[in-house]
């Protein structure tokens, strides 16, 4: 039984407690920047998964604003339900990621190969500072 993405989120940092719960930190969807390139030097993809049951792969990329150029890809993510009660979450990481334009680019997150979601994020040039008076 193919499962439900339960949520998918943009974040600076995971962090995953003794007791199993994750703490996700510096959720975002827009950066605004005074020039670029923008290098993340750590962006996380957060997925999870539930309601359905078996093995699957999940796979992240991130398209650049012309919605084919690829800029990021992640690797292939084992995805094991045991039950329809059972849930997953996945941490993806990209290290050293950097944004080379301005406007949106697009986050997409594929089970075995078949789109489950995207979204956008949203790179905007910061108003320039306004001079002293």
């Amino acid at each position: 039984m193919y499962p439900d993405l339960q949520s998918s989120l943009l974040c600076d940092e995971v962090r995953q407690e003794r007791n199993g719960k994750f703490m996700l930190l510096g959720i975002f969807d827009t950066v605004r920047a005074r020039s670029l390139p923008l290098r993340f030097s750590r962006l996380c993809i957060v997925t999870r998964w539930c309601s359905g049951e078996g093995s699957f792969q999940q796979r992240s990329r991130i398209l650049c604003p012309d919605q084919e150029a690829v800029l990021a890809e992640g690797r292939n993510i084992p995805l094991r339900l045991q039950s329809p009660e059972s849930t997953a979450t996945n941490v993806e990481v990209f290290a050293d990621l950097e944004f080379g334009e301005f406007g949106t680019y697009w986050v997409e997150v594929l089970l075995d190969e078949a789109m489950m979601i995207r979204f956008p994020i949203r790179i905007l040039k910061s108003p320039a500072k306004a001079p002293h008076s």
